[in-house]
Formats: structure tokens, sequence, C-alpha cells
């Protein structure tokens, strides 16, 4: 079975919304651009090296086919462009980014897609879609790159559901600019 890997950043007062500027209309969009680092640039790399394939949600995807196929420098933009991409949405009716595919319903068809074959499967942003998923316990890693920075109030991860949810720490590593890098696996 192949495991669906969630990677975010997040701010320390728990925001996921807007770190790379433009996703939202957020004031302090771009946020995550002012702690660059080698080291969290190697982790994303190695990460995005090391899957099969990514699941997107549509805001996440129309934002990625947007950029992404005009970048051709480096390994990081022909790896993204090469992967095939998972794009969970009940309103999309085409997708024109290099081996993309539609899905339309989180628990049925993200299982399926769960239970082919293949390897890992990569989860960027995408804050509707990981919500579902955590919801349907679909989950298998949980990675978050937290940044030392408040940005006071947007979207959050986890919303005030009242859903319990327990994870066990797979993996720590703080940069020496203060970010931390968390891998967490759900416990049943």
């Amino acid at each position: 079975m192949r495991k669906i890997i969630v990677t975010e950043f997040i701010t320390l007062d728990g925001i996921i919304e807007a770190p790379g500027g433009n996703e939202t209309p957020h004031p302090h969009a771009g946020w995550q651009f002012k702690y660059r680092h080698p080291e969290a640039g190697k982790y994303k790399m190695d990460e995005l090296s090391s899957v099969d394939a990514l699941l997107l949600g549509k805001t996440t995807y129309e934002g990625f086919a947007a950029y992404w196929p005009g970048q051709t420098e480096g390994g990081f933009a022909e790896r993204m462009n090469r992967l095939p991409k998972y794009v969970v949405s009940r309103s999309l009716q085409k997708v024109d980014w290099n081996n993309s595919h539609i899905l339309r319903d989180v628990a049925k068809d993200v299982a399926a897609l769960k239970n082919s074959d293949g390897g890992d499967i990569l989860v960027y942003g995408s804050a509707t879609l990981v919500k579902a998923l955590l919801h349907h316990d679909l989950i298998d890693e949980l990675r978050m790159m937290i940044f030392p920075i408040s940005i006071g109030g947007g979207l959050r991860l986890f919303d005030d559901n009242r859903e319990l949810k327990k994870f066990g720490l797979k993996h720590s590593h703080a940069t020496d600019n203060g970010v931390l890098i968390l891998e967490y696996q759900p416990i049943s």
C-alpha cells in the first residue's frame, strides 16, 4: 500500500495560509520566504525525490499549474513537472498540467489511489483536502516545517471541530534559523 505524506509550512500560531505569497490576499502572505535555509531546501528536495506522485487540492493545483510548467531550472522543477499529479475536485472539468488526473471523492478515490501500485504520494498545502484526509484517516505521515513567526490569524490546519487525532513523533530537526522540521505518524 502506498503512503500518503502531507507536508505543510506552518507558523507558530498554527497558520498555513499563503506561505508562498499569492495564494490568498492575507496581509502577511509570503511569510516563509524570510526563512530560506540550505537545510530546508535540501529537505524539500529529498522529500519530493522520495515520492512517486503528488496529491493536491484544487486551489493548490491551480497555483502550481500556473507556475511550475514554466520552470525548467534545477531538479525540483523537473521533478514537479514529471510526476503524476492527482487533483481532488468536484468542480474542475479538465487539467492541463502534464500527467494530471482528476479525482472526485476523497474517501473513495483517494483510498483507491492509496491502494494502487506505486510509491508514496506527497500532498503539498491543500488545506481543505488535508482536513478531509485527516477526517477519513488517510494520512500516513504528517510533516510540518514550523516557522518562528506569528501572523495573527488565517487558515489553520486543524479546525475547532473537536475531532481527536493522535500522532507519534517520527523525526525532528531544528535549523539554525529557528525553523523546526517535525515528522509525525498517526496513532490509532
